[in-house]
């Protein structure tokens, strides 16, 4: 057993429902943002929501990533990040099909592509760290 393991299975304990819990919050906040009916991102930059889709998919990986360290420490990586990235592409997709029902709201492949592409981003980010962990 690696050093790295043991420092991992520490942190396990009660902080961990605390770390799903803001994953939880962080999903009812992208819905409550997704129920406002005409709801839009400022600016004039043409393709502002899909990066705003990014940055929020990307936000949202990022605390699964660390969510699911602290949970499944023996668990490989790869295997996390892969399970992470689809679950919330999934995610996505149940989004924007809530979307298409908001007044006001458009619902699109495009931005399901961009949430997914945060979600990737994400858990390739994670992914290097742990990497680098490992060889460093």
């Amino acid at each position: 057993m690696r050093l790295a393991d043991t420092v991992e299975q520490v942190k396990r304990g009660p902080r961990i429902g605390w770390r799903w819990l803001a994953v939880l919050s962080y999903v009812a906040v992208i819905f409550i943002l997704s129920a406002q009916p005409g709801l839009t991102v400022p600016g004039t930059f043409q393709y502002r929501d899909k990066v705003a889709h990014i940055l929020e998919y990307g936000g949202l990986s990022l605390l699964v990533w660390h969510t699911a360290r602290a949970t499944w420490p023996n668990e490989p990586p790869l295997k996390r990040a892969l399970l992470a990235a689809l679950a919330i592409s999934a995610l996505g997709a149940c989004d924007e099909k809530f979307q298409a029902s908001v007044p006001m709201r458009d619902s699109s492949v495009y931005d399901w592509t961009a949430d997914t592409t945060g979600a990737l981003l994400s858990q390739l980010w994670g992914l290097s760290r742990s990497l680098r962990r490992e060889v460093g």
